[in-house]
């Protein structure tokens, strides 16, 4: 990670369980029903299981669940740099559909690239419980904090 971001740091307890908890509380990503992984300074991991009410036609994972969920690991990996009450903002992302997903467990995980004074550039991998990538995006997103 560049541009001014320093040295990897470990997030301490208290981070991860307000991050968690931040998350947890988002009503959104409750009606989705994604999960909350793992973070590190700099990177986040969500998960969705995929059921039948996130399907499009012909049993796939629609399209919009899945950006939703990987939007989500970015903001969260986001926050991994920001000073408590900090928000954010999705300015702009590109994503890529590569594989389908038809059942079992997503996961979406967010690395920060480079962090600028107020915009962050992120890559995000969706992979299925195969491990097949599902979908990766580019992510960029304003910062306040």
């Amino acid at each position: 990670m560049s541009g001014g971001a320093g040295a990897k740091k470990e997030l301490t307890p208290d981070e991860l369980a307000l991050l968690e908890k931040t998350f947890r509380q988002v009503p959104y990503v409750g009606l989705l029903g994604l999960e909350f992984v793992a973070a590190e300074r700099g990177t986040a991991t969500f998960a969705l299981e995929a059921r039948e009410e996130l399907t499009r036609m012909g049993g796939i994972l629609h399209g919009g669940a899945v950006v939703s969920l990987m939007d989500t690991a970015a903001a969260c990996a986001v926050h991994t740099l920001l000073e408590p009450g900090g928000r954010t903002l999705t300015v702009d992302l590109t994503v890529h559909f590569l594989s389908p997903a038809t059942s079992g467990r997503v996961e979406a995980r967010a690395t920060v690239l480079r962090r600028g004074r107020r915009v962050i550039i992120l890559n995000v991998e969706a992979r299925d419980a195969d491990d097949t990538l599902v979908a990766t995006s580019t992510m960029t997103y304003y910062a306040q904090g």
